[in-house]
């Protein structure tokens, strides 16, 4: 895959311990970190889902790959007309580079792992529900989603219910392309008993966000708004046909 293999979603934290704590009172858990980062660092995953806790600010949500072979896959990206907003290839850190998406949404490659993924049951779960998908707003979905197959992802036929996207799927990662006006890229959560979740998270104190685009609120949709800023999307998982 041009990208490499999905490692994290990562979120700038402005304190890492507190939103370490959000995470693990959700039922993710912490993983074994390296010291490639200068800046405070903490990992958490549900199973299915790595978030990079990064006590470093920069545009966030930014979803990281890693390329073990970074030069030859920036070369390779060059080949397919992508743009590289920025590279740093020196022998002072680790090498890294940003590209974008057409919707505008930052994308990061890494040459090296910066964790230790924990062995989790298979039945483990968080509060919030199975991962679903990152969604990101796009005015053009034929254009996104041409992108994200030039990527080496699967875009699906577009959909209308119950919000019109297309979802651009990987191995390791799913892209929700929403044709809606999010507030900002969000993580998406379903589960069959949401509404039970989110009266549960509601609760036990947990911060919603007040306003939600009508298309949402129109199904009953959720979102839980971390202490960093990141906006976790709940949504009742549709009936199977």
């Amino acid at each position: 895959m041009p990208l490499g293999r999905f490692l994290e979603i990562s979120l700038a934290a402005t304190n890492v311990a507190e939103s370490l704590a959000f995470y693990e009172s959700l039922g993710f858990v912490q993983t074994s970190v390296g010291e490639a980062w200068p800046h405070s660092y903490a990992v958490v995953t549900d199973g299915r889902l790595c978030l990079g806790l990064h006590g470093l600010d920069f545009e966030s949500p930014l979803p990281t790959w890693v390329a073990p072979s970074l030069r030859e896959q920036l070369d390779a990206l060059a080949t397919l007309g992508v743009t590289i907003e920025e590279a740093r290839l020196d022998d002072l850190s680790l090498h890294q580079a940003l590209l974008r998406d057409p919707s505008g949404q930052p994308l990061r490659l890494l040459e090296a792992r910066t964790f230790s993924p924990p062995a989790l049951s298979p039945a483990h779960s968080s509060s919030l529900g199975y991962f679903e998908e990152f969604a990101i707003a796009t005015r053009d979905l034929g254009v996104a989603s041409a992108f994200w197959e030039s990527m080496g992802f699967v875009a699906f036929e577009p959909v209308v219910e119950p919000l019109p996207k297309v979802v651009a799927a990987s191995s390791d990662l799913n892209v929700g392309l929403y044709a809606i006006d999010l507030p900002a890229p969000v993580l998406v959560f379903t589960d069959a008993a949401m509404p039970e979740r989110i009266a549960s998270l509601r609760d036990q104190g947990h911060r919603f966000a007040q306003r939600l685009p009508r298309e949402l609120m129109a199904i009953g949709a959720a979102m839980l708004e971390a202490p960093e800023g990141t906006q976790l999307l709940l949504l009742t998982e549709p009936p199977a046909d």
